[in-house]
């Protein structure tokens, strides 16, 4: 199967077996269009009973091929996948969830000649035989240092390399950020005066929800009209988890204080009306709902996770993991002096603005495709 592109144009296959939309599809759909955008014939493999099909609506529809990868392996799929790239002369296949890299290797050696690309979006270490079973990745992406260090510890350091997670961020002005958080807090009813700490990602104890619960109880003791929201989706079948932190809020007796809402698909209006954004997690590669705040010039207080730890170097808002009492101490530090909480804004802003660019990371990904295709 020769090279099928003309003037540097690649022909690309991105896996992926997510069933929900959450940061990483999020990524995978930024990705793909702005890759689709600058000409590049892209193509997708999903699981049949996905759920965020709808967000690609930018592919042709016979690009799409629905499969199944039931485990880690998943030999029939993998050569449907690998039929499928003979068929339509594909280049390079990119899988991004880790139980897919398996029957992306094999789907590879099936089609030939096709090049393997793996993103890794999280910091827990890879299975030892994925050194021997991976030998045909080209190329492995990690979204941070961390991860890299991870990698480099099942593929050759010279396959390995960091592009950060990006975002398109937009900067209205002060004025249209503010009518912006006026109308978030009005349609919620919101006092305008009221402190308000906000958080946002999918329901998981990992995700450190429960922390910020207990560590809201706290902060209701310095700042008695503070107000709390929490974003996202429990994904679970029995919505287990949601159904606890509810139940936690209701004891501690703050429920009049709690905003819970699921995804939101604009998420502008929390982040401008919010004094702080709040990732309490247990663990996080990146944090992409970090840098979100920070483009939104939302000042952002964290537990010490890798992914905070480089996201917010030398800012001194991070709190020790699982430790609620130190979190809203922190949460307070900021509460408590406006004129510090505003600087912080300030400056998470301009780093994200500086060195977190869309445009950066597609710059990074292409020049991967074209160096390994």
């Amino acid at each position: 199967m020769g090279l099928s592109f003309t003037l540097l144009q690649v022909r690309i296959l991105y896996v992926s077996s997510a069933k929900t939309y959450g940061g990483g599809e999020r990524h995978l759909v930024d990705l793909s269009r702005e890759i689709t955008a600058r000409g590049h014939e892209v193509f997708f493999a999903l699981r049949p009973t996905n759920q965020w099909q709808d967000r690609l609506d930018f592919i042709r529809p016979e690009n799409f091929l629905h499969v199944s990868i039931r485990n880690s392996f998943g030999m029939f799929s993998a050569n449907r996948i690998g039929r499928f790239m003979e068929t339509n002369k594909i280049d390079l296949l990119h899988a991004h969830v880790a139980r897919d890299y398996l029957a992306a290797s094999v789907a590879c050696r099936v089609a030939g000649s096709t090049k393997l690309v793996l993103t890794r979006h999280v910091v827990f270490p890879m299975k030892p035989f994925y050194k021997f079973a991976l030998r045909n990745v080209d190329a492995a992406i990690a979204v941070s240092t961390s991860v890299k260090v991870q990698l480099e510890r099942v593929f050759p350091a010279k396959k390995v390399l960091i592009i950060p997670n990006g975002i398109d961020s937009v900067t209205p002005t002060a004025a249209e950020k503010q009518i912006q958080a006026d109308n978030f807090r009005s349609f919620h009813d919101i006092p305008a005066e009221a402190p308000l700490v906000v958080t946002i990602g999918e329901l998981l104890v990992l995700k450190g929800q429960r922390d910020l619960v207990l560590a809201a109880n706290e902060i209701v003791k310095r700042h008695p009209e503070c107000r709390f929201v929490i974003a996202g989706k429990d994904n679970s079948i029995d919505q287990k988890f949601r159904r606890e932190l509810r139940r936690l809020v209701k004891v501690l007796g703050h429920e009049d204080r709690f905003l819970w809402l699921d995804w939101l698909d604009d998420i502008s209006p929390l982040l401008y009306a919010a004094n702080i954004f709040v990732s309490p997690s247990h663990s996080e590669s990146f944090g992409l709902a970090i840098l979100d705040a920070m483009a939104a010039g939302t000042p952002v207080v964290a537990t010490a996770t890798d992914g905070a730890k480089e996201l917010l170097k030398g800012t001194n808002a991070l709190a020790p993991i699982k430790d609620p009492l130190a979190l809203a101490d922190k949460i307070c530090e900021f509460l408590d002096d406006p004129e510090r909480s505003r600087f912080l804004g300030h400056q998470l802003q301009a780093i994200a603005l500086e060195n977190y660019g869309l445009a950066t990371m597609i710059d990074a990904t292409e020049a991967v495709y074209r160096k390994v295709v």
